[in-house]
């Protein structure tokens, strides 16, 4: 019998679903065409409105959402340490003839060690379009982990951190014979077996999250200066 597989995460299908959470793809390219023709668009790079995929296109916040939830990085593409596919790059010359431009300014958002190893996990390319919008011009390489969402989701702040640390001290709490420490178990052992737990896991998170230069999701997602 085979056993089937969680899918892992396409970060391109969250950005969708983030945005469509806001409005209908139609009201979204209503909205697209009202705004880039009332207020001017970025000079560095030109675009024909109507050639645009109206699907591909973000804006910062719905960016900023996704990153913050799967601790992933939004930075210049100068500091993104892999090399861009060849599909990539046919992309981008595809999308320069079609508009009859030079494209730049190109961001990637991608895990946080893709800027400083060479990896492949799930990058996305974008280039900015004018007024917090951005183009999504190529997805490559891996998808993300299925549970990378939970996992990173004790780094998203303070709070969620101190609780993932508490869940764990319960858990531990839980499995950790009593007759180690005491010879008649009683309430107030439990509780300074919970206390000495959390007191040890907090210890060991709090001076590896220094040690290491650790921050909490919000801090890094367009900082290019904090390590991870």
């Amino acid at each position: 019998m085979k056993v089937k597989l969680m899918k892992r995460t396409n970060i391109e299908e969250i950005l969708t679903k983030t945005r469509n959470q806001e409005y209908t793809l139609n009201e979204h390219h209503k909205y697209l065409k009202k705004i880039f023709r009332s207020i001017e668009i970025s000079t560095l790079n030109s675009f024909d409105f109507d050639k645009l995929s109206a699907d591909k296109i973000y804006h910062i916040d719905q960016i900023k959402k996704v990153a913050i939830d799967y601790r992933l990085r939004f930075l210049d593409i100068k500091y993104f340490k892999n090399k861009l596919p060849e599909e990539a790059t046919a992309a981008i010359q595809k999308l320069e003839a079609t508009h009859e431009t030079k494209l730049g300014a190109f961001k990637i958002m991608a895990p946080s060690i893709l800027f400083r190893l060479e990896k492949t996990d799930d990058p996305l390319l974008f280039v900015p379009l004018g007024n917090n919008y951005y183009y999504l011009v190529h997805k490559w390489g891996n998808d993300l982990h299925p549970f990378r969402k939970l996992l990173m989701w004790p780094f998203k702040n303070i709070w969620n951190l101190l609780f993932a640390v508490f869940g764990i001290s319960w858990l531990l709490t839980e499995i950790t014979p009593m007759g180690l420490f005491t010879k008649a178990p009683d309430a107030t052992a439990y509780w300074m077996l919970l206390f000495f737990m959390f007191k040890a896991i907090a210890s060991v998170v709090l001076y590896f999250g220094f040690a290491l230069g650790k921050n909490f999701n919000p801090a890094i997602w367009n900082n290019r200066y904090n390590k991870s």
